[in-house]
């Protein structure tokens, strides 16, 4: 899947150093709903078990990368249901390639996979509604806000409303 120099691929052995640093910066946990941080060992058990189908494991995540082979972020697949072709998207782009539109366009990929690949008819995204990036960035993509969770998440002290998101295909 190439789209604009950029790539989706599957995670591998050597996505364990930036896989480590992000899923263990605290900055990001409350988008997450991460509490503590995820060991090595845990980690690498993670990547082993992503040649897993997405059929029996419902979920997958794919490393964002460069004609350069450089890891630009990651986007997953999660809550996969076939019978009723749909998923939840999520999307993470390394900090020093945002605003580039590296986001928008590993979307468009997904979305090309998601059709031709797995027939989904259905994606959606929970986004804090304080989350201007990605409320800018789902919406760009033809997501529509279709509910408000409120005080659906408390972190940092207080309550947060999260808003889905949803498109068709």
């Amino acid at each position: 899947m190439n789209l604009e120099g950029l790539h989706l691929r599957a995670l591998e052995p050597e996505d364990l150093e930036v896989l480590e640093r992000i899923e263990n910066d605290v900055e990001y946990w409350p988008y997450s709903n991460q509490t503590e941080p995820f060991s090595r060992y845990t980690l690498k058990h993670y990547i082993n078990q992503q040649t897993q189908d997405i059929f029996e494991v419902k979920q997958k995540r794919f490393v964002i990368s460069s004609a350069l082979k450089k890891v630009l972020g990651f986007i997953d697949l999660f809550d996969f249901e076939p019978l009723h072709r749909r998923a939840g998207v999520g999307v993470f782009v390394l900090e020093e390639y945002r605003t580039q539109g590296v986001a928008a366009t590993a979307l468009r990929l997904l979305h090309i996979f998601v059709a031709e690949q797995l027939n989904l008819k259905n994606l959606y995204a929970n986004v804090a509604k304080e989350n201007s990036r990605s409320v800018k960035l789902f919406t760009a993509a033809g997501y529509v806000a279709v509910g408000i969770k409120k005080d659906w998440n408390f972190y940092r002290g207080a309550y947060h409303d999260e808003v889905l998101y949803q498109k068709s295909l």
